[in-house]
């Protein structure tokens, strides 16, 4: 597109209106963060105008600068032909309102799981205030870890992870919410590192999404950390190493939350015998379970 041509894009409208066209014509795939065009220009907008992310109709008529014109139309240029998810493109994502710094060491935070952690997994917990030992294994950039911190506020937890650069950008997001003296971060394979400890809550986001749709997948989620996605033939390479070992980390009354994105039939043909509850979110029916510690142990 010609610099005469950019100019006719004054306003924040004219702005959104050519990012939309833009990306659906380059049949962008979403999912980290928006679940649509509209929503993804608004937010790399507004982010880049530095204006409140809530805040769009009083702007909508207000022309931009050139200066803020070319920086938006970059993002939108990158986002299209790089297919870079958004949040690796702002350097943060926003999970139940916070905002979590990320970047291509670990997968975008989107877990539905957060959406329980905010609602401090009532009814299955009755007194969050007696929760004192949570884990997050699989933590990624920390987001989980660091919701359940503020969901539980008595609790140790520590946040668990095999790689090493995902643990950096862990650690940086919980030093900005100044959990440094709560959340700990091990590196560890699942349990094989970490000290022993009678958890009462464990939440696991693992990697499980199997061979057929590894292959599938967009570019947008080839950005994303391989080791972080790929669960092997079924998706549950990861899974059955982990319901294996984790009563022996859970207190007699623990619980486990682990999420399985769309392995529902792989997860029901690899552990018939098991009877989890599924826990549903806004979005999610199948996707999220919970299992007790006396149900893993038998």
């Amino acid at each position: 597109m010609h610099e005469s041509a950019h100019e006719e894009l004054r306003t924040l409208r004219d702005l959104l209106r050519y990012a939309v066209t833009r990306f659906n014509s380059s049949r962008l795939a979403f999912g980290h963060g928006s679940d649509n065009a509209w929503d993804e220009a608004v937010y790399l907008l507004l982010h880049t105008l530095h204006l409140p992310l809530d805040t769009l109709d009083p702007f909508l008529d207000a022309r931009v600068l050139p200066p803020e014109r070319e920086r938006f139309l970059k993002l939108i240029d990158r986002r299209t032909d790089e297919r870079l998810p958004a949040a690796y493109l702002t350097g943060e994502a926003w999970l139940q309102g916070q905002r979590f710094f990320v970047d291509q060491r670990v997968i975008v935070p989107r877990s539905p799981i957060s959406e329980l952690l905010a609602q401090d997994l009532s009814p299955w917990i009755t007194k969050p205030e007696d929760v004192e030992f949570v884990l997050d294994l699989c933590t990624g950039s920390g987001c989980l870890a660091v919701l359940a911190a503020l969901a539980f506020d008595n609790a140790q937890v520590d946040a668990v992870d095999l790689s090493e650069r995902a643990l950096e950008v862990a650690d940086q997001n919980i030093e900005h919410f100044g959990l440094d003296g709560r959340i700990t971060t091990h590196r560890s394979d699942l349990f094989d590192q970490l000290p022993h400890c009678e958890y009462n809550l464990i939440v696991c986001n693992p990697p499980y999404v199997n061979n057929h749709s590894m292959e599938a997948l967009p570019p947008e989620f080839r950005h994303e950390p391989t080791m972080a996605l790929a669960g092997g033939e079924d998706g549950m390479d990861l899974i059955r190493r982990l319901l294996h070992r984790a009563p022996d980390f859970m207190a007699p009354d623990g619980l486990l939350v682990l999420e399985i994105g769309n392995e529902y039939e792989n997860f029901i043909a690899a552990f018939p015998d098991l009877d989890p509850v599924w826990l549903s979110t806004e979005r999610t029916e199948d996707q999220i379970l919970l299992l007790t510690r006396d149900q893993l142990a038998s």
